[in-house]
């Protein structure tokens, strides 16, 4: 990652707390993401998580989780020449999915993937925003796979070292920006 890049997310990632709950911390990435020139370089330090030690992209589809992954990965994809898939929140997708459910920070989710999202066989980069206790990016990957793709990393803005996500994501390379 570039320095502009790390000095763009220390300056422009805003704590609000006890959102959207008491305790926690929110990371704010609005103004990261209003900013056009340090939005650019976050995007291409998340795509380099794609690229081989050459700059050869060397996945097929880059997926990104609901909500805020998708403001990241469609950039990301865009920039490695691959195709965008949505995971999204039960009930959002129009035709057939696959579904898996897990347990969030304060809560739990199902999250889907069309069924054709991915051909099998693909090679598959997952972009989320942050990585906390690791069950999005586990469940993703799970969709990933009953899809027939193949996980090869996960490229995050920010990593939580006080919460288990590395340990959940188990043999899966992260790729992190910023680790709180």
């Amino acid at each position: 990652m570039t320095a502009a890049a790390r000095e763009a997310l220390e300056r422009l990632i805003v704590d609000v707390p006890d959102y959207p709950a008491p305790g926690v911390v929110f990371k704010d990435i609005t103004p990261l993401l209003a900013d056009h020139t340090a939005f650019t370089e976050v995007i291409d330090a998340l795509a380099a998580a794609g690229r081989d030690g050459s700059g050869a992209t060397v996945v097929d589809k880059v997926v990104g989780m609901e909500a805020r992954g998708f403001i990241l990965a469609a950039p990301v994809a865009l920039a490695l020449g691959t195709g965008f898939v949505p995971v999204r929140k039960a009930g959002k997708l129009p035709r057939e999915t696959h579904a898996v459910s897990y347990a969030l920070e304060y809560g739990e989710a199902t999250l889907e993937v069309h069924r054709d999202a991915v051909a099998p066989g693909e090679r598959v980069l997952l972009v989320d925003d942050v990585l906390a206790t690791g069950g999005t990016v586990a469940a993703t990957r799970s969709l990933v796979e009953a899809c027939g793709g193949v996980a090869v990393g996960v490229a995050v803005l920010m990593e939580l070292s006080f919460l288990p996500g590395r340990a959940t994501v188990g043999d899966l390379p992260v790729h992190t920006l910023l680790t709180i």
